[in-house]
């Protein structure tokens, strides 16, 4: 039955439509219930009454989902005489709330505030209960015009018209059930400058800059699949500008029942050719007493959203529906409180959807300043007294302070295209409900910075983690650039400075398209670099963005004038690129001890701006890759330095030996080791004589290369000076012992080698304490070529003597280090027998031959990789050919 004091609701309208919905007790139900009533409403047709519709709901469907805990049945019907919603929840014990009498509930408390809503804004209304459900409905009348007028407005004066072009362009644009523009008309030509044929097949999302404001649930591809959608967006034109347009969206059906989206378009300052005009205001006596109550201000008390960037969504939509504006903005001070940062909008164009930064202190009067509320009643007379409403075509403004506990931290302003719309009492209206929202928006602000907080503290552990495991330039650079793409910018390009009297160099370009990187290097490498500033923090650089907007209308004059009608392929590119670098690009000093060594260069795509919080936290990761880079710098300059070093310790080259054959392989352990304790020579000591030496100092690595240097100089001076072998070893072995505490003892296999008129070679060779050498004869034997020895660098008196031995035609000479023969694989060792095993398959092949199939046995015998130097000297005496 139906409560007491309260109209029931009448059946004798005829209903023309319905549509109905669920929804489960879950917060995220409220704002779907409001996009469906929204929906469908606009889809009838009834834009005059969807406002209060989706107020009403949103209390009712509050009061189900959240407050009572179970689900809502939402019905919309269509009659002749408006509409009616009827919200169902299946809580029938809520009390209703009598005006005037003992019952009556306060605005500020949950309960019950839906029906007061119902009670200022509809119609009528009402209540009935059943055993299990509570029904609540409200009826909206639509406004009464003369046959054939959907809505007018009055007559007014011309200077009080809407401005607008001398002839007023409306581009009609058909999309397709694909999302594909299916028709191009030719006011949208002149408006974007792209021909039919260039755009005609293309998706709509390639032109459309959509306003990407968090909190807004709507895209792009939902928008066109809506009945009826309008607003304002933004189409990239040929010159890569995003042109600010108003747009209003119509779904249709053919005679075949194909769906198509019908947009019209036209300039954003010329939106009132296609805006839905506002809702005449209901006739004075109609309704109940406090139909003149604020609904801003009983709603803006419900609870709030949990994320931020909703919050201060509906906070903009709630403040510009409640002064019946145009647009409305918040903006959130930074923590010194010397910017205000956009952080949500409506009405405006996307170009100032994100995180644009406006100075809270903009002149020097009261309204210079967004500290006081302020009210402009004509912008054109003060231009830049608001900055973000800057060519927008607002013309009268009022804003108000958000503070809490006397700090501020931020603004909310409403605007609207006509003059002299706002006054100080819009402004108290305007400040009461920022007074309500403040805490709610700093706590959620709060929130959101400790969740970004920590975010960047675990982005930066990663950071200094990948920076660390490298020691390599260009995989530092590279990590740089990815890194920063696309986690905090759309595009990043790394200047290096090689000195002080260096240039900036351009070393690396990443973009987060990598179809887009080779133009946007072209267009960096053309423009002069970014000045090596080593003052902290970002600073922003403008040059990419006008080169590119500058490259991008020469390329469209140029094509205008050849009368193409296509982009060609160098065309899309430049335009392309305009679009990539057309926004905010702020530049980072590389600085590591305590010199700038280059330059962290990161950008956006056109008329996107950087948050405050991402730029702190691009300083803290430059601080870290300006080390790394140095670090890398410094470990490439001393390994330039070793290497040389190193290189001048090896022989120059082998000689030419008459009727010889040799071949030399040798492995350094160690990484970035080019020479170690293992060493080799071969070397002419007069006519018809050469030396030859292999040799293994103890221990491998820079230590062992000084002696092998010592010992290799040597031999060739006291060779050429005439000594036999076994003096020369003797005076080695004292020049290691005069080293002292750097001496290392030596083995060495030293000999001399005379090719003799038969074909056969002559060799005289010491073996001092090294790996024998290994002769193979014709038939495949092996057999030791010489007799071991003492080592050098131990004792002072040494007794050498050198043996003959005698290559025939076909003979081999293998001589190796110890790295070969004590090459191990667990408890297995390759050792002497394994070698000669080895060396007994090599006969008939040449000494490359035989020295490879050695390496290769050595390397297959274990899968790790060797820790010990290896050097093979193979000579061979090759068999005289047939005539």
């Amino acid at each position: 039955m139906a409560e007491p004091g309260v109209e029931t609701r009448t059946r004798n309208s005829e209903i023309t439509a319905r549509a109905a919905a669920s929804f489960e007790p879950v917060g995220r139900s409220v704002a779907t219930a409001r996009a469906f009533v929204r929906d469908t409403l606009q889809g009838w047709g009834h834009s005059d009454v969807v406002d209060d519709a989706v107020v009403l709901t949103s209390e009712l469907v509050t009061n189900a989902v959240i407050h009572a805990g179970t689900a809502a049945e939402v019905l919309c019907l269509r009659t002749g005489e408006g509409v009616r919603v009827e919200v169902a929840d299946r809580y029938p014990e809520r009390e209703i709330p009598m005006q005037g009498g003992s019952r009556a509930v306060h605005p500020d408390r949950e309960n019950g505030r839906g029906l007061l809503l119902c009670a200022a804004l509809a119609s009528r209304w009402g209540v009935e209960y059943t055993p299990t459900h509570k029904h609540v409905w409200f009826q909206l009348d639509l406004p009464q015009r003369a046959v054939g007028t959907r809505s007018a407005g009055p007559v007014l004066p011309v200077d009080l018209l809407p401005v607008a072009d001398e002839r007023v362009r409306v581009a009609v644009v058909q999309i397709d059930r694909n999302g594909a523009i299916g028709s191009w008309n030719d006011d949208a030509e002149l408006l974007f400058g792209y021909a039919a044929d260039q755009v005609l097949g293309k998706p709509l999302g390639d032109l459309a800059a959509w306003p990407h404001t968090p909190g807004i649930g709507t895209g792009l591809a939902e928008a066109l699949q809506l009945s009826r959608w309008e607003g304002s967006y933004g189409i990239r034109g040929t010159d890569g500008r995003v042109v600010p347009v108003y747009a209003s969206h119509l779904r249709v059906r053919d005679t075949q029942g194909e769906a198509s989206t019908v947009c019209l378009l036209v300039r954003d300052y010329e939106r009132a050719v296609l805006q839905t005009p506002t809702r005449a205001p209901a006739a004075d006596g109609v309704g109940h007493d406090n139909r003149n109550a604020d609904p801003f201000e009983v709603f803006i008390g419900s609870p709030a959203p949990d994320d931020l960037d909703g919050l201060l969504q509906r906070t903009v939509e709630r403040a510009r529906d409640m002064l019946d504006g145009d647009a409305a903005f918040l903006l959130l001070a930074t923590d010194d409180e010397t910017e205000l940062e956009v952080r949500a909008t409506t009405g405006l164009p996307s170009a100032r959807q994100r995180f644009a930064r406006v100075p809270v202190e903009a002149g020097t009067g009261r309204y210079g300043s967004a500290r006081m509320p302020a009210v402009h009643e004509d912008l054109t007379a003060v231009p830049g007294a608001v900055p973000l409403l800057s060519g927008t075509g607002m013309r009268s403004v009022v804003t108000v302070p958000l503070k809490v506990e006397g700090r501020l931290t931020g603004s909310l302003g409403v605007a609207a295209e006509s003059s002299g719309r706002y006054s100080n009492e819009e402004a108290l209206r305007l400040q009461f409900a920022a007074d309500r929202i403040a805490l709610a928006v700093e706590s959620a602000r709060l929130g959101e910075l400790e969740r970004l907080r920590r975010g960047s503290l675990s982005f930066l552990v990663e950071a200094s983690d990948l920076l660390a495991g490298t020691l390599d330039r260009d995989q530092t650079l590279a990590l740089m650039a990815q890194m920063t793409v696309p986690t905090l910018a759309t595009w990043c390009a790394v200047y290096t400075i090689s000195d002080q009297s260096s240039e900036p160099y351009l070393s690396y370009v990443l973009h987060e398209d990598e179809e887009r990187i080779d133009g946007l290097k072209a267009l960096l490498a053309k423009i002069d670099p970014p000045d090596p500033v080593p003052t902290p923090g970002a600073r922003v650089w403008t040059a990419p963005a006008e080169a590119a907007h500058q490259a991008a209308l020469r390329t469209s004059m140029r094509e205008l004038g050849l009368g193409a009608t296509h982009v060609s392929s160098g065309i899309g590119t430049t335009l392309a690129t305009a679009s990539a670098v057309g926004g905010e690009t702020v530049v980072l000093p590389l600085v590591a001890r305590n010199r700038v060594i280059g330059m962290l260069t990161l950008g956006k795509p056109s008329d996107d701006h950087f948050r405050q919080e991402i730029l702190e936290l691009a300083e803290d990761l430059s601080r870290r890759a300006a080390l790394a880079l140095d670090n890398a710098r410094l470990y490439s300059e001393r390994t330039a330095i070793s290497q040389s070093l190193q290189r001048s310790l090896l022989p120059p080259g082998l000689p030419q030996v008459p009727g010889v054959e040799v071949e030399v392989i040798y492995r350094a352990a160690g990484e970035g080791n080019e020479v170690g304790g293992d060493f080799y020579d071969l070397f002419p000591i007069r006519d018809g004589a050469y030396g030859f030496a292999i040799g293994d100092v103890c221990g491998t690595g820079p230590e062992a290369a000084a002696v092998t240097g010592l010992a290799r100089h040597a031999l060739r001076l006291l060779a050429r000076e005439g000594f036999g072998g076994p003096a020369v070893l003797e005076r080695l072995n004292a020049a290691i012992l005069d080293e002292g505490a750097r001496s290392r003892f030596l083995t060495l296999l030293y000999g001399e080698l005379w090719p003799q008129e038969d074909g056969s070679a002559l060799l005289k060779v010491v073996c001092a304490g090294h790996p024998l050498p290994l002769r193979l004869r014709q038939d495949g034997s092996v057999e030791p070529a010489a007799e071991p020895q003492p080592l050098l660098g131990v004792m002072e008196d040494l007794e050498l003597y050198e043996q003959t031995v005698t290559l025939d035609p076909g003979d081999v000479l293998l001589c190796v280090t110890d790295g070969v023969t004590e090459r191990r694989e667990g408890t297995r060792m390759l050792g002497d027998d394994g070698l000669t095993d080895v060396l007994t398959t090599c006969t008939g092949l040449t000494a490359g031959a035989v020295a490879a199939r050695v390496l290769r046995a050595v390397e297959r015998f274990a899968a790790e990789p060797a820790s010990d130097d290896m050097a093979i000297l193979a000579m061979r005496v090759p068999e005289p050919h047939a005539d």
